[in-house]
């Protein structure tokens, strides 16, 4: 059957709205993982796998174990940044944020700094900050996003940031080049977020993979500072944000900025496991081939008070609205007369807004091969809105799952939208890309932003609004909420799950893809 043959499905916007409503709650306290608020999380997504007819999806088991590592960085004192004949003194939390992914239980910096550009070693764009540069024992200082953006788009990709942009990658770079710490200078248009996120998303207790059984390259420390700082030393050390622009250029060479960077601080750390929760439809024709749904289940936990007294992370639409997707997808197939010839997983992952933790894991340490695994759907944060017009999607021209997509939308009557999607990294911000990164193609498909109405500028107000509750104790639920949009897109996902589990070919990465030949190698 086609996809303009397959009847769109109902979806049920009650559940979703309860669904949404119930997992946002102060009574999951934020759904961080080694919390109460976990526990009470997972025991709910696995009794709603259950009643939606899902069988275990890992043997006979809901559960799929995700050790992890947390510290906790404590008694951190003012970072002071001296040159020769003068020094800036920096507050922790206001000026510059931490990360320490290290069970090292001391932080101690007195080191020279570093101005490396973007911090980027991309062969393919022939580009490499680190060049000639030995940076072992330094404190490297880089900026967000890729080379060239907002000055020259006809390096990288231009407006559509690629994985060499993200502070994930930033940082595994300099752990890769010997830095004993990394620390990005912050901007809200490269990084698409302010730094208010940047602040409620790292305050003192992170959580990492418990590598102790594999161990990989990290530095001491990592973080980020604001734009004001940053300014500041670069005052510091002569120079201004002249020399920002400069690192745009290929012959840009690494500056060392004549400051040491001093800090001390605790880490306490502990290990523990975590949980990605997993059900299955065994697949009628081809059940050793798969088609995976994720959405994370995490959210930020428990804070300090904000300006309205509130100290709890509900992440309502970050990603309750996620969960309550997924589940109603799960009962979406089981309604169908026609069970899939494919099995479908539908996995609600753990510490995604720790780095991807729970999907990255899975990835790694797959239940079932990722050579047999077709394609992977992901949700994060729905449209709590109207229904729009157009679709967006992430990472458009790297697999055919957006021709899949685009089919979909046309026989809802939608359209694509064009750019947009990418500008601040989208496409490597969410569960997917951690199967992007071991081959598997990934669909990251969303809203576009076309309502058809004259309400398009009350809902751009909306919109507004709900993207300065991200990552704040402001993301609760509410009942004004219609989810039309969230409906609209299950629809679509439905659509093109469906036919990935119903036919016998394989979605493939298209030319020019970095993934490609990763996928190949499978």
């Amino acid at each position: 059957m086609t996809l303009a043959q397959q009847p769109l499905p109902a979806i049920n916007k009650e559940a979703l709205k309860a669904n949404t409503k119930e997992l946002s709650s102060d009574y999951y306290q934020g759904r961080k993982p080694f919390t109460i608020g976990e526990k009470r999380a997972l025991e709910f997504i696995k009794n709603k796998f259950k009643g939606a007819g899902l069988k275990p999806g890992n043997r006979n088991s809901f559960f799929q174990p995700v050790p992890l590592m947390e510290t906790d960085i404590s008694n951190v004192s003012p970072l002071i940044v001296k040159s020769d004949e003068a020094s800036e003194s920096f507050e922790y939390m206001k000026d510059f944020v931490l990360l320490a992914e290290t069970s090292a239980p001391q932080i101690n910096l007195n080191d020279d700094i570093i101005f490396a550009g973007y911090g980027v070693v991309a062969p393919e764009y022939n580009w490499n900050d680190y060049a000639g540069l030995d940076v072992k024992g330094k404190v490297v200082l880089v900026m967000v996003n890729d080379p060239g953006f907002g000055v020259d788009t006809t390096i990288f990709k231009g407006k559509n940031m690629t994985y060499y942009g993200r502070w994930t990658y930033k940082f595994e770079e300099a752990a890769r080049q010997g830095a004993k710490a990394c620390f990005v200078i912050h901007n809200t248009a490269a990084a698409a977020y302010g730094f208010n996120v940047v602040q409620n998303s790292n305050n003192g207790s992170d959580l990492f993979l418990d590598e102790r059984a594999n161990p990989q390259p990290h530095t001491l420390v990592n973080g980020w500072f604001s734009a004001s700082a940053a300014k500041k030393i670069l005052a510091l050390a002569g120079k201004d944000t002249s020399l920002l622009v400069s690192a745009n250029k290929k012959d840009f060479k690494a500056v060392s900025l004549g400051l040491k960077a001093t800090l001390t601080a605790k880490v306490t750390s502990h290990y523990s496991t975590s949980q990605n929760v997993i059900g299955m439809i065994k697949g009628t024709k081809r059940p050793n081939e798969y088609i995976i749904y994720t959405s994370h289940w995490d959210h930020l936990g428990v804070g300090a008070k904000e300006e309205t007294g509130d100290s709890i992370y509900n992440g309502a639409q970050d990603n309750a609205t996620g969960i309550a997707g997924l589940i109603e997808l799960a009962k979406t197939f089981k309604k169908m007369k026609k069970q899939p010839d494919r099995s479908v997983l539908f996995i609600a992952v753990t510490a995604e807004e720790q780095g991807l933790l729970g999907s990255k894991y899975y990835a790694e340490n797959p239940v079932y091969p990722l050579k047999n695994t077709v394609a992977v759907i992901n949700m994060d944060a729905l449209n709590v809105y109207d229904r729009t017009k157009d679709i967006s999607i992430g990472g458009f021209g790297q697999n055919e799952l957006e021709d899949y997509a685009i089919e979909a939308a046309a026989k809802q009557g939608r359209s694509l939208k064009k750019g947009g999607y990418d500008t601040g990294g989208g496409y490597f911000r969410s569960d997917h890309f951690s199967f992007v990164k071991q081959g598997v193609p990934a669909l990251a498909a969303g809203s576009g932003s076309d309502y058809g109405d004259t309400h398009e500028a009350e809902i751009g107000k909306k919109y507004a609004d709900l993207g300065k509750r991200y990552h704040s104790t402001k993301d609760e639920f509410n009942p004004d909420w219609t989810f039309e949009g969230a409906a609209a897109d299950l629809q679509l996902y439905f659509l093109v799950g469906y036919k990935l589990a119903n036919e016998k070919t394989w979605p493939k990465w298209k030319e020019g893809s970095e993934f490609k030949a990763i996928r190949e190698k499978q």
